[in-house]
């Protein structure tokens, strides 16, 4: 035991979030698995044009990046970086299905207490409200058993559908980050949205599912 948290553990990971039921199917949100690997590039790889503008540059091809055999160092990198602390990686299903990603990264704990969260969602789960549950689902967690007051997401301008989720979700708009992250070959300026505790006090699952956005499945029912 460390700080009343079992070694290899830390507040708010790993965890199975959901299910939460919207237009775009059943959502949940879980840690990712080893075996996530073939589901992961499958979808990476088919939506390299719907996906590929949006994220940080990084060495190799779109392919060699997101090959089947890429995932183990990704999956490996995730679990170290949460199991000390720094991370909480997590990967949206649809139906049962391997739909994107969730991960909430630089934790930083003490007085500060804030992390920043970032998402994507495969081309075919897009406009259901499925990336609006995911993240619900996970700034939830994080201002509950993960212990955070502060979660930020910064968004290119020019990512609409980033921005309407997070407007969906409430964040507020903080300032524009000049040349600030660089993403498809390029620095580009981000917007900076964030949420503290005290602006969801009910939580953001429960202002989806009091405004008919989303509904909280009955379980074991029949």
């Amino acid at each position: 035991m460390a700080n009343g948290q079992p070694i290899g553990r830390h507040p708010g990971w790993p965890a199975r979030l959901g299910p939460l039921t919207v237009p775009g199917g059943v959502v949940e949100v879980r840690a990712p698995r080893l075996l996530d690997g073939r589901a992961w590039s499958r979808v990476r790889l088919r939506d390299q044009a719907y996906l590929q503008e949006w994220e940080p540059t990084a060495p190799g091809t779109w392919a060699e990046r997101n090959a089947t055999s890429a995932w183990l160092g990704q999956w490996s990198t995730l679990r170290a970086l949460a199991r000390r602390g720094m991370s909480l990686p997590f990967v949206i299903t649809v139906d049962g299905r391997l739909a994107g990603q969730v991960t909430v990264g630089n934790v930083v704990r003490g007085a500060l207490c804030s992390a920043w969260v970032g998402y994507w969602v495969a081309s075919d789960a897009g406009g259901g409200g499925v990336a609006t549950a995911a993240a619900a689902l996970v700034v939830d967690h994080c201002f509950g058993p993960a212990g955070l007051h502060r979660i930020e997401a910064t968004v290119r301008p020019e990512n609409i559908a980033s921005l309407r989720v997070l407007a969906k979700l409430g964040f507020r708009e903080e300032g524009l980050f000049r040349r600030y992250l660089d993403v498809a070959g390029a620095w580009r300026d981000h917007r900076c949205l964030a949420l503290t505790t005290e602006d969801i006090p009910t939580g953001l699952v429960n202002r989806l599912v009091t405004a008919g956005k989303a509904v909280i499945p009955q379980l074991g029912s029949g």
